[in-house]
Order: C-alpha cells, then structure tokens, then sequence
C-alpha cells in the first residue's frame, strides 16, 4: 500500500529531469551512508548492514546508466570508481570498518558536488544558447 508520501516520492521521481534524480540518487547513497555509519557507532550491525546495501544499490544502479559509447573515458572512469566504492561497501560491512565508510562517503559526497556543479554549468550555458538564439531570431 502506498502511503501519501510514498505516492508523493513515486511522481517527484518520475517527473524529474535526469540531471535532478543524478543528484537524489547521491543524496540517497550519502544518506545511507551517513545511517550506515551511525548505525555501526553505536554497535547495531543489523542496521549498518542494511544502509551499506541501500547505498550499494544506489552505487550498482549509478554504475548501471553509464554509458560507454557517449561518455567514452569518463564513464570508463566512473565505472572504476563505482567498482572501487562497491568493494569498499563490502569490506566495510565484513570488517565493521567505518574507515571505508567514511572514504565511501568522502568520494560520493565529491561525485555529488562535482556532479551539481558541472548541472549548473551546462544550464547556465543552455540559457546563454537559447538567448543568443532568441536574439538571432528578433
């Protein structure tokens, strides 16, 4: 069943543009990060082991959009830095490392302002073509 909230996260995803839902998809790993680590602080493995497996999914779906072909290197790039998070992920769950976590999270919260910042760029440069256009055209 669908709570009020459910429903409102189910159309906020579904009608954000892919550069807005690039952003929630890190905001969720770093989150759950965050959880993972609190909940490893305070002795409770049961609950660390859950929020490593919410941001490993999130990592293993960022992993999965990649693509190859249009993004050449820098997806190739991205594709070893997921991997390297993914296994990060699993030694810190194995080893109750919050270590690992906290590199986990250092380089997502860095992918996350890198990737905001580079959104920001291309819209303020999409807004610049599209009046320059307009100017043309008048």
């Amino acid at each position: 069943m669908l709570t009020p909230y459910n429903q409102y996260r189910n159309v906020h995803v579904t009608t954000s543009n892919p550069e807005k839902i690039l952003i929630m998809l890190y905001d969720g790993a770093i989150n759950f990060t965050r959880i993972a680590l609190d909940k490893l602080a305070k002795g409770d493995v049961a609950g660390k082991g859950l929020y490593i497996s919410k941001t490993h999914a999130i990592v293993a779906e960022l992993m999965s959009t990649l693509n190859h072909e249009i993004g050449g290197d820098v997806a190739r790039q991205l594709q070893r830095l997921y991997t390297y998070l993914i296994d990060e992920l699993v030694a810190a769950n194995i080893n109750n490392s919050p270590e690992r976590l906290e590199n986990v999270l250092r380089i997502l919260t860095h992918l996350r302002e890198t990737w905001a910042e580079a959104i920001k760029i291309a819209k303020t440069e999409r807004e610049a073509d599209s009046a320059r256009l307009i100017a043309n055209i008048a």
